[in-house]
């Protein structure tokens, strides 16, 4: 294609997607907040947007053909500071888009936003909104955008509904994580899937515990090769007795469901910020 957006690009998700994204187009254009990303790959080019302030997101989209919206606060936060990068941004993103004529957007999601569907049921990409925190209501909010502006004006959108693409550390991820090689493997699939209308996958690794079905996004390309499953005798060794009345424990959206609203589910987990450096 001819040039491709990344929003989020100074985030740890955002680092290792820099440079694959970079090497897809004739022109890549890496977003964030920060004044300066540092070094650049080739072909890539910095442009500084705040998702909030429209008139950036439309100068950062003209001419686009896809973008791969991953900015936004990454927590649980109060509903005032979700709102304008994760629901006015997301509004940003889909009507610039619409603005423009750009074909897809590729859209990073979470689990949060079906977070308090109980853990034992194995769902599928059907599965009704359940949001766990106002974080993930705003991951319903640019779903149900994305479907919108599919059906009413035929911007594509695939919704990425990540679980936790981070080093796993707890028992939770045995099934839940998704690694960074099959992160990038799903972004490449939802922008390379000859079509798509509106789609949503769940972002998840080949792991013998996951929680949710993809079989419904197969059309999509995405096969996962990465399985946590190697990391389970040690995981499981140290992991502390199971409590079935915890909610961190029996819902979807993991200490996400458990935390009172507005305050960070990250500060409850072991997060390694392993962010990629050039």
């Amino acid at each position: 294609m001819k040039k491709l957006i990344l929003t989020g690009a100074a985030g740890r998700l955002g680092s290792y997607l820099r440079e694959p994204l970079s090497k897809l187009a004739e022109e890549f254009v890496s977003s964030d907040i920060v004044d300066d990303i540092g070094k650049l790959y080739p072909g890539e080019r910095y442009q500084r947007a705040d998702l909030a302030v429209y008139d950036e997101i439309h100068a950062l989209l003209e001419g686009a053909d896809m973008v791969v919206h991953f900015g936004a606060i990454g927590d649980e936060a109060p509903f005032e500071q979700i709102l304008g990068p994760n629901i006015v941004g997301a509004y940003n993103i889909w009507e610039a888009a619409f603005q423009h004529g750009v074909r897809r957007v590729v859209y990073a999601s979470s689990i949060h936003a079906v977070g308090m569907h109980p853990k034992q049921d194995f769902i599928g990409i059907d599965a009704p909104h359940r949001p766990d925190t106002y974080y993930g209501l705003a991951k319903c909010f640019a779903e149900d955008l994305g479907r919108m502006y599919w059906e009413k004006h035929q911007v594509e959108a695939v919704c990425m509904r990540i679980l936790s693409c981070a080093q796993v550390t707890n028992a939770r991820a045995l099934g839940s994580w998704l690694s960074y090689d099959d992160l990038i493997q799903l972004v490449r699939r939802a922008i390379d899937a000859p079509t798509t209308g509106f789609s949503i996958v769940y972002g998840v690794s080949n792991n013998d515990r996951a929680p949710v079905d993809n079989s419904g996004a197969s059309y999509l390309g995405y096969r996962p090769k990465d399985n946590a499953e190697e990391f389970a005798a040690s995981i499981l060794a140290e992991a502390p007795p199971a409590d079935p009345a915890d909610p961190a424990q029996m819902r979807h959206g993991g200490p996400f469901a458990a935390i009172a609203l507005g305050e960070s589910g990250l500060a409850t987990m072991n997060i390694i910020d392993d962010k990629k450096k050039i």
